[in-house]
Order: structure tokens, then sequence, then C-alpha cells
């Protein structure tokens, strides 16, 4: 499967791509933890059916060092008893920031409430932006039908 736009190709892509990459630096260098980045953006990624960003936060997340129990997890993390209760608390709020639609009232008070308790405000913000981040990158990669599978771990660092 080819995609149907090489963000390589066209000046414009070229110039936004950059600006994501800095966003996504910016988010790494956050003081949200890793761990809970790759969670947070494999969990959004599943939700949005984004099979390219799926296979990159699965496997840079590996590489990492997490382990395949969490990671095949995470689309079942209310069942499951591997995660933190801060991590539950990231994936719940990334769950209703990305389902904005669905709850028609975004993220609930209760959700935004668990989150700040296990959060302080510039790791929320991180997380706040992450889960808008994850969204638009799945928006382009899902538009566009960029394959997955021949991701390499730190590929884009």
């Amino acid at each position: 499967m080819d995609a149907r736009l090489d963000y390589t190709a066209s000046p414009t892509a070229g110039k936004t791509v950059k600006h994501f990459v800095s966003v996504n630096k910016t988010l790494k260098d956050s003081p949200l933890p890793a761990a809970t980045q790759e969670l947070v953006a494999l969990r959004v990624s599943q939700i949005n059916g984004c099979a390219f960003c799926i296979d990159m936060h699965t496997k840079d997340a590996a590489a990492a060092g997490e382990t395949s129990v969490r990671l095949n997890l995470v689309a079942a993390w209310r069942e499951a008893t591997v995660f933190t209760e801060a991590e539950r608390a990231a994936l719940e709020l990334a769950e209703e920031g990305t389902r904005v639609a669905d709850a028609a009232v975004g993220v609930s008070d209760e959700v935004w409430a668990y989150a700040a308790k296990h959060y302080d405000e510039e790791q929320l913000a991180a997380l706040v932006i992450l889960v808008s981040f994850m969204n638009a990158v799945n928006r382009l990669n899902i538009i566009t039908q960029q394959p997955a599978g021949d991701y390499v771990p730190g590929q884009f660092r």
C-alpha cells in the first residue's frame, strides 16, 4: 500500500511537519512521564484506528522497556491490573478527549479532577496537548493512508 501523499514532496506539508516535529520534541521534554506519553499516544491511536501511529508507539514503547503485557492491554485498560492509578487517569482523560463527539460534553469534571489528582499543572498541560496532538497526527495519517509496519523505533527523533 502506498500513501496518498508524500509529506516530504510538498513544500506546505514539509513546513508544517517541521512544526509537528517541534511539538513532539517539546512534549518528549515535558515532565509528563515518558511511559505515560507512549500509553496515551497508543490509546488515542487505537481509538482513531491510525495503524501507522499504533505501529510507531508500540515499537517506541517496547524499545524504551515497556512490557508486551502492558502494551497488549492498553485497549482494555479498565479491566487490566497492570496500570498505575496515574496512568489510568491519563488514559481516561485521553479517551474522553478523543471521543468528544460521542460524549457531547468533552472531558467531564470527574475525569479532569481524577487526572488533576495525579498530575501537576505542567503535566496536565502536556497531557492535554499530547491528546490533541495525537488526534491531529492520527487524522493526517488516516486521511493520507500512511502505511504501517515498517516503522523503526526512534525513526523520528
